[in-house]
């Protein structure tokens, strides 16, 4: 696993040790980067079930303003600290180690408004999916800036939902296995 541009780029990440985290692949990652494109420059932006924070650094890498980390298993949130320890990416970030339902709360409370927000639960716990994104639906005011992208990669052969309230499915990229559906408030 890489880092696929910007700052950091051609730099290794190490992965959770274990099977118990799936990373995202560098081609999706690469995928999501292209799509997201220069939103992602000055974007805040948060990475959810982060497993390796893989993700997140690519943002940071391509000049994000901020990064929000939430995992809470343990060698997955090692090898964030490691991955960032690294790079040496001292500061632009925050790592909630109690898990997503924390990190949410957390940005509810601060109003803290994200331009993007990347979700990636294990792909059999539809209930985390579920949860997560009518969560960020219902506090979309609160936790999410004007026109922000919620992106969520699933199994290709287990369709999210076409609309959760207030987030609206605008597209769906399918690569291998894996897809990504791309929300926006409507």
């Amino acid at each position: 696993m890489r880092v696929i541009a910007g700052e950091f780029r051609s730099r290794l990440l190490q992965a959770p040790r274990g099977e118990a985290t799936r990373p995202t692949s560098d081609r999706l990652r690469e995928t999501l980067f292209n799509v997201l494109g220069p939103l992602v420059e000055g974007s805040r932006f948060v990475d959810l079930y982060a497993g390796s924070g893989a993700v997140g650094i690519e943002a940071i890498s391509r000049g994000a303003d901020f990064v929000w980390f939430a995992e809470s298993a343990r060698p997955a949130v090692a090898a964030i600290r490691a991955n960032l320890s690294a790079l040496k990416i001292a500061g632009g970030f925050a790592l909630e180690d109690r898990g997503v339902k924390k990190m949410l709360e957390a940005l509810l409370a601060k109003e803290r408004a994200a331009e993007i927000v990347f979700l990636d639960p294990p792909y059999e716990d539809a209930e985390a999916y579920e949860e997560t994104l009518k969560f960020l639906a219902r506090h979309h005011a609160a936790v999410l800036a004007d026109g922000a992208v919620v992106v969520a990669e699933h199994a290709r052969k287990s369709p999210l939902e076409a609309r959760y309230s207030v987030l609206e499915r605008t597209r769906v990229l399918e690569q291998g296995d894996a897809a990504l559906s791309f929300y926006r408030v409507v």
